[in-house]
């Protein structure tokens, strides 16, 4: 097994918590299940953790993540009225007045600010790089809200289980694009260089895409009951979905199917994100694990606590693999061991 890796708690006052960083490296790699190259057993990233006395006594729950192009670290935290910023390895709790609940939506846009999904306001959220907030608050009366992108002309993106659709969020103004599907369930979100959404129909079973146009279309997942939940999109138009309840990581590319086994057993797949060079990551919440999907083979890297839940990944601009753990911490897979060797 190989230990690399870095955590640290997210309870901690602003500016109140920093990384320190401790590797040791040993592993071998076989044959796993149907021929697939896996890990002899997981790797382990293990992290020295300091923490700073604050007196703060409840723990947070760490929800969505995500990463800037400035280096800096975003991410929510469950039924706080706060949310997290990681900047030179010091976390900052940026205050936004009023407590969230399930912030499952968050992206960082290219001016540094962060947009998220705030539930208890029925709104999406924008807080500034300085930490001042603007809501936006939606028109209907009982709200859902799943995950969130930005596209590239700014427009916030999310779905919107409420509603079986999606909506765009652009210079003020809601657009809401409804699905043509009776069954529906939208949850994860993802967008192209070029413009066009991605969705998932967790209800439906679909992928859906939605183009620039405005036109759109579904595609029903072969494998039924799979339950698709977090989408990302790679450089070559690939689109990586999670499919819970089959336990497997799925492809759709070129207008066909494909999917891998995550392992034998239900792992609890949460949260997926394409790296640069197009390694697929995602979490494993009832094996505290990482994933990773290179060429058609699944890597798996235990993290340092045998009871981690790594809810949402994101890929920093280095190729640093971070993770939103819902016991508490939120924690970082160097790039230098997220490579191949």
């Amino acid at each position: 097994m190989i230990r690399v890796g870095t955590e640290v708690r997210t309870e901690c006052a602003a500016n109140a918590c920093e990384l320190q960083n401790r590797d040791t490296n040993r592993g071998a790699r076989h044959r796993g299940p149907g021929g697939r190259r896996a890990s002899a057993g997981p790797r382990r990233p293990g992290g020295k953790i300091r923490r700073v006395p604050h007196g703060r006594a409840p723990q947070d729950a760490p929800i969505a993540i995500a990463a800037g192009i400035d280096g800096s670290i975003w991410f929510t935290i469950d039924h706080a009225n706060a949310i997290g910023r990681l900047r030179n390895g010091r976390i900052e709790r940026l205050p936004t007045s009023s407590r969230n609940i399930e912030p499952l939506g968050l992206a960082v846009a290219t001016d540094g600010s962060a947009w998220y999904t705030d539930l208890a306001a029925r709104a999406i959220a924008r807080i500034s790089s300085v930490g001042e907030i603007a809501r936006f608050v939606l028109d209907t009366p009982i709200t859902r809200l799943g995950r969130l992108v930005i596209a590239p002309d700014g427009a916030a993106w999310f779905a919107d289980p409420t509603g079986y659709g999606l909506s765009k969020l652009k210079d003020g103004v809601f657009t809401r694009y409804q699905i043509e599907s009776a069954r529906g369930g939208p949850y994860g979100v993802a967008v192209t260089a070029d413009g066009d959404i991605w969705a998932t129909l967790q209800n439906g079973n679909q992928l859906l895409h939605l183009a620039v146009d405005g036109t759109s279309r579904t595609f029903d997942l072969p494998r039924g009951g799979a339950v698709p939940t977090d989408v990302a999109v790679g450089s070559d138009g690939s689109v990586w979905f999670l499919q819970f309840r089959a336990n497997r990581i799925g492809r759709f590319k070129d207008g066909q199917f494909s999917d891998v086994e995550a392992g034998p057993e239900n792992a609890g797949l949460s949260g997926i994100a394409v790296a640069p060079n197009d390694d697929v990551w995602f979490g494993m919440m009832r094996r505290a694990s990482l994933g990773r999907l290179r060429n058609g083979h699944i890597e798996i890297f235990a993290l340092p606590r045998d009871n981690a839940r790594p809810f949402s990944i994101a890929v920093d601009r280095d190729g640093n693999v971070w993770y939103a753990d819902i016991s508490g911490f939120v924690g970082m897979l160097p790039a230098r061991h997220a490579v191949a060797r």
